[in-house]
């Protein structure tokens, strides 16, 4: 007899994510399968933002950018570890678009989301420190304002954990191959290493990214229309090119805005990119023209321009937009969209487009939806729910951290603060009974230890070392070759 669920939800990614944390509070049965690794694709290669989409107000895009600023709210009290506030300098160039308009854009952007935590908008003088000197001098004016950095990939992850806490059936490496459609139940084929099985489920929720035009034809037949633009975007990592915790937004004569953002300590993170895209899902790669473009979008700005030789590594992802025959690829709506087919049978909901900062309301009004045509128990319950670790009475990430340096005195400083930053509260669980370094195994190299590698398995589903360096953490750029080959030894051998 095969597995049987409520819910089969197609896709490890920020959406997929969050509909089965949701739909397993409420008490549904979930399984959600993932082909690769959670967030290996496009969850994995945003710019990193829990923000309200400044940009979108000139798309008129109100209802997006006020649910996002609402939503930021709320993200900061469920995971302050993985999200923390981020001041950005927006400087006035000559050419772009004019100071009264940017008054007016942030004036709005501080008020359509209702009364928040974060600080307001206002002029700043780039004239001053720490502007002075890394911005070209002819940038004498400019406005800041508020947004929140995130850790992609871990957001993903951490509502993975709380949805299996919750009782859904996690499968990472498991592709779905095969759809067939019953009058009550879907019937579907699983393939992952250990071979093929299938399970039943109640109703398919097709949350799969850049590939949910192709689920949505297995399961509904060829001639299933398409409604995807997907849209390349790249981003490129450079050595630190500015003193300062704040970032910046650059306005360029394209009308689009590129970031560089502070990242991992001793980088600047320069992005993003609207291309058209048509190429392999599974090898998506930034091009020649787009590492020209972001190079060129900072110097346009910084006084020392970025050589390419500063570069040291690029990632590039693709965004899974509606297709509503914009006139650009950067005006192309940003919101969320389902289809809902319920037509002969047990009900499909694919999920098109979407934000890092909206996925908690997407996954509600997903159910509210799928509610239409089946029965969906509880009500929405995840807006005062912390996510894994982020448990801190008043969501104060600063008094937990003081806390935690008195509780493990032993570790270093940076050390403390990275584990801090990336489990909160489940560091405990993570370090165990350890009293000393010597007691978290073997050491890989800058704060690595084996303690962390056997907590990752074990409670976040890696499986590999990419899935540890570049994901679950930023390690990778912190360890040289040799080091991370050790972590894959690590997982080739007894230790995994």
């Amino acid at each position: 007899m095969s597995e049987a669920y409520d819910l089969l939800i197609v896709g490890g990614g920020i959406n997929g994510a969050g509909i089965a944390r949701d739909a397993a509070g409420r008490g549904l049965s979930v399984l959600l399968v993932e082909k690769d690794d959670l967030a290996a694709h496009t969850s994995s290669a945003s710019t990193k933002l829990v923000h309200g989409g400044l940009r979108y107000l000139e798309q008129w895009a109100f209802r997006l950018v006020a649910e996002a600023l609402r939503e930021r709210e709320v993200l900061l009290k469920a995971a302050p570890h993985i999200i923390w506030p981020l001041r950005f300098v927006m400087p006035h160039l000559a050419g772009m678009r004019p100071q009264w308009m940017l008054r007016l854009g942030l004036a709005l952007y501080d008020r359509i989301g209702g009364k928040g935590t974060l600080p307001r908008s206002g002029r700043v003088d780039l004239r001053e420190a720490p502007h002075r000197g890394t911005l070209h001098d002819v940038l004498t004016k400019g406005f800041e304002y508020s947004d929140c950095w995130v850790e992609d990939a871990r957001l993903v992850v951490l509502s993975v954990m709380d949805a299996e806490a919750r009782g859904a059936r996690i499968a990472t490496r498991t592709a779905c191959i095969g759809l067939e459609r019953g009058k009550d139940r879907w019937r579907a084929t699983l393939r992952s290493d250990d071979g093929e099985r299938q399970v039943t489920a109640r109703a398919v929720i097709n949350a799969a990214g850049p590939w949910v035009d192709r689920v949505a034809k297995t399961a509904l037949g060829q001639g299933t229309p398409s409604h995807l633009r997907l849209v390349k975007g790249s981003h490129i990592i450079v050595t630190r090119a500015y003193p300062g915790e704040h970032a910046y937004l650059f306005q360029q004569p394209d009308k689009r805005v590129v970031f560089a953002i502070p990242y991992e300590r001793d980088y600047t993170l320069i992005g993003t990119t609207d291309l058209l895209y048509d190429g392999d899902l599974d090898t998506v790669a930034i091009s020649e023209d787009e590492r020209t473009y972001l190079r060129e979008a900072a110097s346009r700005y910084f006084r020392s321009p970025i050589a390419e030789d500063e570069i040291v590594r690029t990632y590039a992802g693709v965004r899974p937009l509606y297709e509503d025959n914009a006139g650009s690829n950067s005006t192309v709506t940003r919101d969320y969209v389902f289809e809902l087919d319920d037509r002969g049978g047990a009900p499909i909901l694919s999920v098109y487009g979407g934000k890092i900062t909206t996925y908690r309301k997407l996954a509600e009004h997903a159910l509210a939806r799928l509610g239409k045509v089946m029965a969906i128990p509880g009500a929405p319950w995840t807006r005062d729910a912390p996510l894994p670790g982020g448990d801190m009475p008043d969501a104060d990430f600063a008094r937990f951290l003081w806390q935690a340096s008195e509780r493990w005195d032993w570790l270093p400083p940076e050390t403390l603060l990275r584990l801090a930053r990336a489990y909160g509260t489940r560091m405990a669980v993570l370090l165990g009974e350890a009293r000393a370094l010597d007691d978290l195994g073997t050491h890989f190299g800058g704060d690595l230890y084996e303690a962390e590698l056997r907590y990752l398995v074990r409670h976040e589903y890696a499986r590999t070392a990419e899935d540890v360096l570049w994901r679950r953490s930023k390690l990778g750029l912190h360890l040289p070759f040799e080091e991370q080959a050790g972590v894959a030894d690590w997982f080739a051998g007894v230790g995994a």
